[in-house]
């Protein structure tokens, strides 16, 4: 099969602009981060939020794909768990679709695979991101994620946390594990969807609602009723969605049940997305919703959210072109070039990941202020 001229574009473009994005955007705010944790996450969650809107505008502007969004939507600004099937590799980055029109994109962090965080470009930009990265070990696992949520607890930013209790996309392969999975647990072959492994999910909820930082889980069910793109190489080859789905049912944290029932609300959402996707499949045409239209009103209007695109198209591909005229004309712009590059790959061999040293930045000067509150207290005692 040929390599398709719009689908090297498509990814060039991305890998072009997280890669330059990186050095030259997040690059000179990374000591920012040794000195206020905090401030860095407010101004790197921008910036980053800046190249997210890019595979939007390419996405919709350049290839026009259609994105239909029916349910709840999101209330803008709230902080919330995401859980959505894994249909494709790719669905995380057609969700900023929706996000860009119903929420904000700064706000999301996404739960994935650690090995992601090595691809230069994409990887440091994730690494800046916060994203929670996991080795699917539990043990792990488990410890790396009570420090990050506790972290982003402490410092109060909003999150809205992507994470697909999936665990994998669906294919012939991991539906054949998801069967197996099933017939050890006296639980029913599922045909849309893959059956959730809740643990990860369970933990998380708990410890966001234990750090008072949670107001709603959104389940987010996508389809795709014309071309489903698998992986990567299907968008090398120019197999775009002509369509993107979703549906989203939105709980409040008041509604959810107590830790040791949600394991099973979990499962009774992922049974109720086998329904609404075979009910989506076999209806002509395709559509969760024959009105097409959210309960919840998107907080930016279609108008707002084209002149969005057209500025990230005209301001990305001006900033890739900048980037390659600096580097051939400007020798200290290669030097500098070159600094971060190696700045970034050394740090993923001694520190393991720019996000690992964020919380450790972010512990000491928690300790700090500890010392420093301690100490003020005993000399309030001897002065009384």
């Amino acid at each position: 099969m040929a390599v398709s001229v719009r689908g090297l574009y498509f990814v060039v473009t991305l890998f072009l602009g997280s890669f330059f994005g990186s050095v030259f955007m997040l690059g000179p705010v990374l000591p920012l981060m040794l000195l206020s944790p905090a401030w860095y996450r407010w101004i790197t969650d921008r910036i980053v939020a800046t190249w997210l809107t890019l595979p939007v505008s390419l996405l919709e502007l350049v290839f026009g794909v259609k994105v239909v969004i029916t349910g709840d939507g999101f209330i803008p600004g709230e902080r919330s768990v995401i859980i959505m099937n894994h249909r494709t590799r790719l669905d995380w980055m057609f969700l900023w679709c929706c996000l860009l029109r119903y929420s904000y994109l700064r706000l999301e962090k996404i739960c994935l695979k650690a090995a992601l965080k090595a691809v230069p470009g994409f990887g440091w930009a994730m690494q800046v991101a916060c994203f929670v990265f996991i080795q699917r070990r539990w043990e792990e696992d488990k410890k790396h994620l009570e420090n990050m949520l506790d972290y982003f607890c402490d410092i109060r930013e909003p999150l809205q946390l992507l994470l697909f209790p999936e665990g994998t996309d669906l294919t012939e392969n991991t539906r054949a594990k998801s069967d197996a999975f099933a017939a050890q647990n006296s639980l029913p072959k599922l045909e849309y969807v893959l059956h959730p492994r809740t643990t990860g999910f369970t933990f998380i909820v708990d410890q966001l609602r234990k750090g008072d930082n949670l107001d709603a889980v959104h389940d987010v069910t996508v389809a795709y009723p014309k071309n489903i793109p698998q992986t990567e190489r299907h968008l090398i080859l120019g197999h775009f969605p002509r369509e993107i789905h979703f549906h989203v049912r939105r709980y409040p944290v008041s509604s959810l049940p107590s830790s040791s029932e949600l394991e099973s609300w979990c499962r009774e959402r992922w049974a109720e997305k086998e329904i609404r996707l075979r009910d989506f499949y076999s209806s002509q045409p395709r559509a969760f919703d024959r009105d097409g239209v959210a309960r919840v009103p998107p907080c930016k209007s279609e108008l707002r959210v084209a002149l969005i695109k057209a500025a990230s198209l005209l301001y990305w591909s001006s900033f890739i072109a900048l980037c390659f005229t600096g580097l051939w004309l400007w020798a200290p712009f290669r030097l500098y070039f070159l600094v971060l590059v190696g700045v970034f790959m050394a740090q993923q061999k001694l520190v393991g990941g720019l996000e690992l040293l964020e919380l450790a930045c972010h512990r000491y000067w928690k300790s700090v202020a500890a010392d420093v509150g301690g100490k003020k207290k005993v000399l309030d005692r001897k002065l009384q």
